[in-house]
């Protein structure tokens, strides 16, 4: 089992910046990729962005290439998304999502932290 708990939303305005948290406990992620994904209004669930726990390897999704940066921080199991140039359109509830590095689906979700682009 795994428990992700995000953090760091807020409301911002167009260009500023926010930086989400996703703490993970449970078990060891030596073998896991874990995710950032957004709900926005009307729009359909989108993977923003992902990493490797273990090789560190990355993937942004177009939308937010150049703005957005996923890191993690091994020592205190935790994964970062730094939003940088935010827009109106990147509002939405921002989820941390789990899986095995063999498995197609994401097996583990936090309950979601709300970011508002406005001004």
């Amino acid at each position: 089992q795994v428990q992700l708990v995000e953090s760091g939303g807020g409301l911002v305005q167009p260009g500023g910046s926010l930086k989400l948290s996703c703490a993970a406990s449970g078990r060891t992620l030596s073998s896991d990729v874990m995710a950032w994904f957004r709900q926005s209004p009307g729009k359909e669930r989108e993977q923003v962005a992902r990493i490797s726990w273990s090789g560190g390897s990355t993937y942004h999704a177009d939308s937010v290439k150049g703005r957005f940066t996923i890191s993690k921080d091994n020592a205190k199991n935790t994964v970062f998304l730094q939003m940088n140039s935010l827009k109106p359109e990147d509002t939405g509830v921002y989820y941390c999502a789990a899986r095995r590095a063999w498995q197609q689906s994401y097996e583990y979700w936090g309950q979601g932290t709300q970011v508002a682009v406005s001004s």
